[in-house]
């Protein structure tokens, strides 16, 4: 029988440390990690306090936010030696719990395509800078295609007319959002002003990029109705690369392996030099969802819609502290 060591608490600490660097709604970071060192197990469960009931009612959202940080915690498991097992919702009767990751089980292989991720986990930001008109070549397409698929989703790039209505779509879904007063304030909870030096979650403004005087690309300004002084104004890409992110089901299990699948396209992304930002307006709309959907096949539950390309680098946004976030018990 194989037996192994007991794990460092550091050690733990350093893999949720990882796993907290995934992208989440409104960098609202709405996870909490359990580990119990006697099962070698740690559970990832949802932070309903930081939750979105306006702009992410059914919490779809936030689990693929949480989805992310769990395939990171993968990776970064992988990349440290660890041979896991993944539970999704193990618990059905307490929703919260969203998954289990069991380190070191005998005879499971190491996941060798997710360590190879890991070194991108520290490089992956958020860019909301124009991207060039450079195209993502065919073959880099479909190995992030072929990403997205290992963790049960599907990724899809936009092509004509499929992108431009997509476009039309996002530009609504602003358009309602600045008359939401409701969603403004939600909106204003998770961005921070320049003066707030030592947050530890939402967008701070250095991060918002410019604002938009021109171009295509389907850009989140997260200044909403203020103005932030000294902003910068940019054209951005006429003709944006986007894809779609698409689940077969719409459940929490859909939406966790969305939020795996995101993760592992942008890891993989950004391994090979691409920048990526997220067009979720629409998403946050449902009747404006339900028309994302691919007009030729008419199926899928689309999860989020991405823009990647080669551009800069967007900046570090902040991260809790691991101990806000994790619990080890005997």
């Amino acid at each position: 029988m194989l037996t192994h060591p007991t794990l460092k608490d550091t050690a733990v600490k350093a893999l949720v440390a990882e796993a907290t660097t995934a992208p989440s709604m409104h960098n609202a970071q709405p996870w909490h990690f359990d580990y119990a060192r006697a099962a070698r197990t740690l559970l990832l469960s949802a932070d309903l306090d930081r939750a979105m009931p306006l702009a992410d009612p059914t919490t779809r959202g936030l689990h693929l936010g949480c989805g992310a940080a769990l395939l990171t915690l993968r990776a970064a498991a992988a990349h440290a030696g660890h041979r896991t097992v993944t539970t999704l919702l193990p618990a059905p009767h307490s929703p919260t719990i969203l998954a289990s990751v069991r380190l070191d089980v005998p005879h499971e292989p190491l996941d060798v395509g997710l360590s190879a991720l890991q070194p991108a986990i520290a490089v992956r930001h958020t860019s909301r800078f124009p991207f060039t008109e450079r195209r993502i070549p065919d073959v880099l397409r479909a190995a992030l295609v072929e990403a997205a698929a290992r963790e049960g989703a599907q990724l899809a790039f936009l092509t004509t007319p499929h992108r431009e209505a997509v476009l039309d779509l996002v530009l609504h879904a602003e358009g309602y959002d600045r008359m939401d007063d409701g969603r403004e304030v939600e909106q204003r909870r998770w961005t921070r002003d320049a003066s707030a030096a030592d947050t530890a979650d939402g967008i701070p403004e250095d991060a918002f990029g410019p604002a938009k005087r021109g171009g295509a690309a389907p850009m989140r300004d997260f200044a909403g109705r203020r103005t932030v002084p000294g902003r910068a104004y940019a054209e951005f890409e006429q003709r944006p690369q986007l894809a779609s992110l698409s689940t077969t089901r719409d459940g929490p299990a859909d939406w966790l392996r969305a939020g795996q699948a995101l993760q592992r396209v942008l890891l993989l992304a950004t391994r090979q030099g691409l920048v990526s930002s997220f067009a979720t307006q629409a998403l946050e709309w449902p009747d404006l969802r339900w028309l994302l959907r691919d007009p030729r096949s008419g199926t899928g539950c689309v999860q989020m819609i991405l823009r990647l390309g080669y551009g800069p680098d967007g900046p570090r946004t902040p991260r809790r502290p691991v101990d806000e976030v994790l619990t080890i018990t005997p």
